[in-house]
């Protein structure tokens, strides 16, 4: 195996090593609800926000229902599985195109690897202490990991594929 094939797996790998290790931590250790409220001012989201109510997982997502700190983790943490199944998906997109493969490929390709490994993950959580796996959390991971690969898939699209100079290693 060429040492650049192997160099354009390093951020796929330590994403999904990060995925693992965060889903692998009890809530308690993750809960940023108290730093939340040192550096927001909670009564002004309870103005500003009481109106706003959803339905995530079978249970209403509002000011009201959570309080006001955790309504606010609430996107935070859904924020975060958009943005890190983003970073993989558009690595591993360019991890693979870089590798040989041409661009419908691999956007397949790399859509069933993020799919899958989104998947792994909720499924991970549910032996994980004070956890629940979510469909709805797999399904915003996907969507995050399609929004980069075909981001990365315009980008990369017209891009011939380089044979790097390195030796084997």
């Amino acid at each position: 195996m060429r040492l650049y094939k192997f160099y354009q797996w390093i951020p796929v790998l330590l994403i999904v090593i990060g995925v693992f290790y965060s889903s692998s931590q009890p809530y308690q250790k993750q809960d940023v609800r108290p730093e939340i409220g040192k550096y927001v001012d909670l009564e002004k989201v309870e103005r500003n926000f009481s109106d706003v109510k959803l339905n995530y997982a079978g249970s209403e997502v509002s000011v009201e229902a959570r309080g006001p700190a955790s309504f606010i983790e609430f996107f935070i943490r859904k924020g975060a599985h958009f943005t890190v199944f983003f970073a993989l998906g558009f690595f591993t997109f360019r991890a693979i195109r870089l590798n040989g493969s041409n661009t419908f490929k691999t956007a397949i390709i790399s859509l069933i690897l993020v799919a899958s490994y989104a998947a792994f993950d909720e499924t991970h959580q549910n032996f994980t202490e004070n956890r629940t796996p979510h469909v709805e959390d797999v399904m915003i991971d996907i969507t995050g990991g399609a929004t980069a690969i075909l981001l990365a898939s315009l980008i990369y699209r017209n891009r011939p594929i380089k044979k790097a100079s390195f030796r084997n290693v």
